[in-house]
């Protein structure tokens, strides 16, 4: 206690059980520890990116889907924009695009993709429809 009455931080402290504080440890270790998790996986990708060889390849758009996510209580919606590009070897890829090009960007259009590592540089159409 100190000379006014009131206990201080620390003496409550020492007045709460060892389960309590073993409890709100593990909560403090976990916060900071998704923290930490989210921000070595941004700069990861973002260095991953980086060193990625900028490439323009063949291909034909064959999905396109959107995620939204927030939006609870007051807060705002937010919504993320996906387009999958297959390729002449069948494979494909699936990269996060602006609004404006998702929305002039159509399930079917066949033409170039640059992109480096996953991030969409840009897509050059040269028909629409058909097969390869």
């Amino acid at each position: 206690m100190n000379g006014f009455g009131e206990m201080g931080f620390f003496d409550f402290m020492s007045e709460v059980p060892l389960f309590f504080k073993l409890f709100l440890g593990t909560i403090f270790i976990l916060v900071i520890g998704g923290f930490l998790t989210v921000i070595i996986k941004g700069i990861s990708t973002w260095t991953s990116n980086n060193q990625a060889e900028l490439l323009t390849r063949q291909c034909k758009i064959v999905d396109k889907r959107t995620k939204v996510w927030g939006g609870s209580g007051d807060s705002s919606t937010n919504t993320s924009y996906f387009i999958t590009f297959e390729f002449e070897d069948h494979t494909r890829k699936e990269l996060q695009v602006k609004s404006s090009d998702y929305g002039i960007l159509v399930v079917g259009d066949t033409g170039e993709l640059t992109f480096q590592g996953s991030r969409f540089k840009g897509f050059t159409r040269v028909g629409a429809g058909g097969d390869w």
